[in-house]
């Protein structure tokens, strides 16, 4: 972690922040001098339990990004303030097997995991300072052929679509918008999938480094993309699994 403060005086709007790599995004963003933003969905005691832990007392918002109206009354409540960071870390996954799949599985995930990167991003334009810096979250999935993950991976193809075009649209603001791509990370959304002990050694034979990710190792590349050591880089997805892909 920075011995510095390299971020001081920025401020950072991280969603999902309560817990898994947005919490330690968070983290990662107020040790490095930012003031930082917290939006929970529905674990406000989480994000509440994160903000007695940070340097600086943090501001806390709740939303629940499937919902546009929900996303559009969030922002209202942040109505006059600035932004230097936005780290859109927000997602959800479930399976969609083909002939299992329900209509509201496949609208959720592509409503919280593509649709809300959108809103959110078009509904912070205005708080946007120029120069400011855009982290998406998206995965090595976007890339990989699983059977039954198919409308997740594509949600997360369809992010870093998005964070070129992004990066493109704003470069005259001289807004840079990068994205991070991790593989399996030791989270409470996957730690039920690897509580059986054959997946974790089959996914950790996967990984040249000898170990899955920790979100901690996420945090460490969104705090580089938001630093003045990627003043030079917009448009890219770095890819942080441990060699999970290569």
């Amino acid at each position: 972690m920075s011995t510095g403060e390299p971020l001081q005086g920025k401020t950072a709007l991280i969603t999902g922040a309560s817990r898994g790599i947005g919490r330690a995004a968070a983290v990662r963003l107020a040790a490095d001098g930012a003031e930082v933003i917290l939006h929970c969905h529905k674990n406000r005691r989480l994000a509440e339990e994160l903000a007695a832990g940070l340097p600086c007392p943090p501001v806390i918002v709740q939303a629940d990004l499937g919902d546009a109206a929900a996303i559009e009354t969030m922002f209202a409540g942040l109505k006059g303030r600035k932004l230097d960071i936005l780290v859109n870390n927000a997602g959800i996954w479930r399976p969609t097997p083909l002939g299992g799949t329900s209509s509201e599985a496949l609208d959720d995930l592509v409503a919280v995991n593509f649709k809300s990167v959108f809103w959110v991003t078009q509904s912070a334009l205005p708080m946007l300072r120029e120069g400011a810096r855009i982290v998406n979250i998206s995965s090595v999935a976007a890339r990989l052929g699983v059977a039954g993950r198919s409308v997740y991976g594509a949600t997360k193809a369809a992010v870093e679509t998005l964070t070129r075009c992004l990066a493109v649209e704003l470069a005259p603001r001289k807004i840079l918008v990068n994205a991070v791509a991790p593989g399996y990370v030791e989270t409470d959304m996957t730690a039920e999938h690897f509580s059986n002990p054959a997946v974790r050694e089959r996914a950790l034979k996967r990984h040249p480094l000898g170990r899955m990710g920790l979100p901690e190792d996420v945090a460490d590349a969104v705090a580089f993309l938001c630093s003045k050591d990627a003043q030079f880089i917009t448009g890219q997805v770095i890819n942080v699994s441990g060699g999970f892909i290569i």
